[in-house]
């Protein structure tokens, strides 16, 4: 039997641990400078881009469990539970192309309907109280 190389699995459980752990700085170092990230809300290109889009998210995280994490030397796919301030109970889950030890191309798939409805509710109560 041969042993396989997990090197992108390794990468993608540092950044998730640095993410679901309040160390958003720390996971920025696993990211390429030139990543391409598609998410239900569009493609991100680029390290500033991907920040502006994951970093809100991580600011309002309250709970992450790791459900699942397969990987090998180039790819891996990770997929956890969420609790956040507007919703709990919000799965996600990535995949990750890793190139020189940071993740260069992620896809990451997540319900946006719990998100939108927490949305509408939080602008209906706001509108309603004035």
């Amino acid at each position: 039997m041969t042993e396989q190389s997990a090197a992108a699995l390794e990468t993608a459980l540092a950044y998730h641990r640095a993410w679901t752990n309040d160390d958003f700085e720390r996971a920025m170092t696993y990211i390429a400078d030139d990543i391409v990230c598609d998410a239900p809300s569009g493609r991100f290109e680029g390290a500033e881009a991907f920040r502006g889009f994951m970093g809100p998210f991580t600011q309002i995280l309250t709970r992450s469990e790791l459900l699942a994490a397969f990987g090998d030397d180039t790819t891996a796919v990770l997929m956890y539970d969420t609790d956040t301030v507007p919703v709990n109970g919000a799965p996600g889950a990535e995949w990750v192309r890793v190139v020189d030890g940071q993740i260069a191309q992620m896809r990451i798939i997540f319900d946006r309907t719990p998100f939108d409805a927490a949305r509408r509710a939080s602008a209906s109560m706001a509108s309603g109280s004035e």
